[in-house]
């Protein structure tokens, strides 16, 4: 991707449904939870820059013995570090008492770590600083095991300050202004209501307050608790938490925003963000691994009963599109398939740029995850050469040499690794300047290949902002001398912020929307700015649905070729020489590559929540005033 896009975070959650030493027999080490954490985790790296934390809780210990272990980290390496930390813990206890390597009960008493029940979390924080004390699992104490509550999810919530305000009104007093810690204290004060309600049950069946806990922890309804306390939250999320007891939930968004997936069988409980990461760390088939329903939260009692059950009304299924563009690994069947399409729905446009022209083309991508897009639109481009043979030796009548038939058949599409990043390469000087000279050589490129009278196409998954385009990569690929490069995008425009986890919170840092912006000069309609600035100000104060997204009156006056016109005028410096064009993918192509992920707030400004049509309000709002502020 030529512009880096951080996003939302990943979860992993994993409950032994055997005792320890199952594991220890059939595994060799009771560690498996442990082992199994570490892999999801890493193998969800792509969603977590910023710091990685791991909790775990035992179920079978004496009161006294620490039940809870949680551990967390926002160094470079976050998920390697935490999981040092925890490796050296154990060795350390081990070390210390070498007759105890094979006593599992011991070890379970003793060490930390060693569970039945681990919730892990890589993040990338889009809302607060990256302090350690932003790093997700969330905990909230208590001596009573049954109000001990552990959170951690892969979510934005639009409404931070609503949820803050209403925990005030609860009475509550709370220390951070995070989404995240909003929405465990509103989990956290249902949990205990639920907890007082069952607490005078067992006082009106004759407990005293010693039996009442194992009743209270046997009839805690979770479902009811998640119902209470998401009632009011609006945004994109998996949530999920653990019962100091051992109860466990996953909590998904009711328009299916935020990927969730599970797989069940007579050992494991398993969740994570991404399908294909349960299916190679547990050597499943793909029709084992079930995706979370939309509204729905799964629930693992301490008994290992598991269920999946209504908690929210659904709404239209609208989960994020722009995560299987470019951020799910592309090793997820659907994704795969899904990817290359995008490639192959996207070349008619290719071909009308090129004139039809395939011979006198190269054909590349932009490393490394448009990639599997480019597979899609070589396969394009090697039915159209097919179809251009056919026509060629059909035209020949019959009368064609066996020498020139066999040139014709022997034609091929051009398909070259053009450029390749230079992952070595730093910036580190501090002044523009430099800086700016430094990043147009992150990218290297292959010589020799191109010439001057070809045409050179490049397939990225996305333009964002088009700052590395501009100032690196068209640059790079100019020192080739095609006569023209032809920049591919296999997203649609994207013209709107997100507001439910990546990091695209700012609407003019958008080229799309500097695009727009410089046609309303261009045709003297600059006027719809001021515009749209005073109707989004006269929204203020309304309610989230009344809200209407006029800066879809920024874009109106102009076709998705003139926008793409636009682009590629303003990639293009003075010092560059051949002709640039860019091509988007359209919202309708998007649509038909993947059916099932309808998702395109980002393209389309249609925001499947309330909440994002104030967020691009503010957005524009924000925008407007010149200030740098995020509007949610």
């Amino acid at each position: 991707m030529s512009d880096a896009i951080k996003h939302e975070c990943g979860i992993a959650l994993v409950r032994l449904k055997k005792p320890l030493q199952f594991y220890k027999d059939k595994y060799g080490s009771a560690f498996y939870g442990i082992n199994k954490m570490y892999l999801l985790m890493e193998k969800q790296h792509n969603r977590g820059q910023d710091g990685a934390g791991f909790a775990s809780i035992k179920f079978n210990v004496s009161p006294g013995t620490r039940y809870i272990s949680r551990v967390r980290s926002n160094q470079s390496q976050p998920i390697q570090d935490i999981f040092a930390q925890i490796n050296e813990r154990l060795n350390g206890v081990l070390e210390e008492n070498p007759t105890k390597k094979d006593d599992v009960a011991w070890q379970e008493e003793n060490m930390p770590y060693v569970g039945n029940l681990f919730l892990g979390h890589v993040r990338y924080g889009t809302f607060g600083k990256n302090s350690i004390e932003s790093v997700h699992p969330f905990l909230r104490q208590s001596n009573w095991k049954h109000q001990n509550l552990i959170v951690a999810g892969n979510f934005n919530m639009t409404n931070s300050k609503q949820l803050l305000e209403e925990l005030v009104e609860l009475g509550q007093h709370p220390k951070e202004f995070t989404d995240t810690v909003t929405v465990m204290e509103k989990i956290g004060h249902f949990l205990e209501e639920e907890v007082a309600e069952l607490y005078q049950q067992a006082k009106d069946k004759g407990f005293n307050k010693k039996d009442a806990s194992p009743f209270i922890e046997e009839n805690i309804n979770l479902q009811n608790v998640l119902k209470r306390s998401s009632k009011n939250w609006d945004g994109g999320y998996a949530m999920a938490g653990l019962v100091g007891h051992g109860d466990a939930f996953v909590l998904r968004d009711p328009s299916g925003i935020r990927p969730t997936y599970f797989y069940e069988d007579d050992e494991v409980v398993v969740v994570a963000s991404e399908r294909p990461v349960i299916q190679t760390v547990f050597n499943v088939d793909i029709d084992k691994v079930q995706e979370l329903e939309r509204g729905h939260a799964l629930i693992i009692k301490r008994n290992g009963q598991v269920s999946v059950l209504p908690v929210l009304d659904q709404k239209e299924k609208k989960s994020c599109s722009f995560e299987r563009i470019y951020f799910s690994r592309g090793s997820d069947a659907s994704i795969y398939t899904e990817r290359k399409h995008l490639g192959k729905l996207v070349f008619p446009q290719i071909l009308d740029s090129i004139n039809h022209d395939i011979s006198n083309t190269v054909f590349s991508y932009i490393p490394n995850t448009a990639e599997t897009s480019f597979y899609g639109m070589t396969e394009a481009a090697e039915d159209v050469l097919n179809q251009q043979k056919t026509a060629k030796i059909l035209a020949g009548g019959g009368k064609l040499s066996v020498k020139r038939v066999t040139e014709i058949l022997s034609e091929r599409p051009r398909f070259e690794k053009i450029a390749i990043k230079d992952a070595k390469l730093r910036t580190f000087i501090a002044d523009d300047n430099s800086r700016d000279d430094l990043v147009a050589h992150v990218y290297d490129v292959t010589y020799g290949v191109v010439k001057p009278t070809d045409n050179l196409v490049i397939i990225d998954d996305s333009i964002v902002r088009g700052t590395t385009l501009k100032k690196s990569i068209i640059k790079i690929l100019d020192r080739l001398n095609p006569k023209k490069i032809v920049v591919v995008s296999s997203a649609p425009q994207i013209r709107y912020p997100d507001c439910y986890g990546i990091d695209m919170a700012r609407i003019g840092d958008f080229i799309a929307f500097k695009a727009a912006l410089a046609l309303l000069k261009d045709t003297s309609q600059y006027h719809i700015v001021d515009d749209v600035y005073k109707k989004s100000i006269a929204q203020r104060g309304k309610q989230d649905s009344e809200i209407v997204n006029f800066v879809k009156e920024i874009y109106a006056p102009f076709t998705r070729e003139e926008i793409s016109a636009k682009t590629a005028e303003m990639l293009k410096t003075d010092d560059i020489n051949a002709e640039i064009e860019v091509i988007y993918q359209s919202v309708d192509n998007l649509h038909k590559a993947c059916p099932n992920h309808l998702g395109d707030w980002y393209f389309t400004g249609d925001y499947p929540t309330d909440g994002g049509h104030r967020v691009v309000n503010e957005a524009f709002i924000n925008f407007y005033e010149g200030s740098n502020k995020r509007a949610y």
